[in-house]
């Protein structure tokens, strides 16, 4: 750990991803710390302290806006902090801005939730819940917002014009998890979304997205 370096507390779920590949694209020096969620790791006194919510990611800034430690919870406030900070990955143009923030909300209000809850009764609900209706209104409303997406990415290779923005990189994390987090591509049917996957892939083989995923996996101390 150094103290001259931001601190991420993370997994690499589709939110923790977002933080470590925006950190990695910046070429903002870290440190990383593999938050254990199913050991209860979110819960001790000291990641409280960085997040009360108990939730990854996390970051602790040394240098903040005022020259002293911040605390910065909830992977999209992460990821607007991170870009302000340096001035990268955020277009300078006001209007450019705000599409940016806006499909920053949009995942963070809807594909977040929205694909999680279909994970969720998807993959993990198992015997806990066998009424079909749960994972088949998550799907309907998840594949609503892949076609909401593939209609953006028209004729663009990102989500603001030319531009890769956090606003892609908040976004592509939870598509790729369809496949690697909850393997329901084919049920969710992404491949009919052929913007979508386009841009994915263009997102998800960047070098620093690849360097990204891995942060805080298993191997992670």
């Amino acid at each position: 750990m150094s103290a001259d370096r931001i601190q991420l507390y993370s997994l690499p779920t589709p939110n923790g991803r977002k933080v470590s590949i925006a950190l990695e694209e910046m070429g903002l020096e870290y440190d990383a710390h593999r938050i254990d969620i199913m050991e209860g790791d979110q819960f001790t006194p000291e990641f409280i302290t960085v997040n009360p919510n108990s939730k990854i990611p996390a970051i602790t800034d040394p240098d903040g806006p005022d020259g002293k430690p911040l605390h910065v919870m909830e992977s999209g406030a992460i990821l607007t902090y991170l870009a302000r900070k340096t001035g990268k990955l955020m277009p300078s143009d006001p209007r450019l801005q705000s599409e940016t923030e806006q499909w920053l909300h949009f995942q963070m209000g809807g594909v977040g939730p929205m694909f999680g809850q279909f994970g969720h009764f998807y993959k993990y609900a198992g015997e806990k819940c066998t009424h079909p209706y749960p994972e088949e209104r998550y799907r309907t409303e998840a594949r609503r917002q892949l076609a909401v997406l593939d209609k953006r990415l028209e004729g663009t290779d990102y989500l603001v014009g030319s531009q890769y923005t956090i606003a892609d990189i908040a976004t592509f994390p939870w598509v790729g998890c369809i496949d690697w987090g909850y393997a329901a591509w084919e049920h969710m049917g992404v491949d009919e979304f052929k913007n979508v996957v386009a841009w994915h892939k263009r997102c998800d083989e960047k070098p620093a997205s690849i360097r990204g995923a891995s942060v805080c996996g298993a191997e992670e101390t």
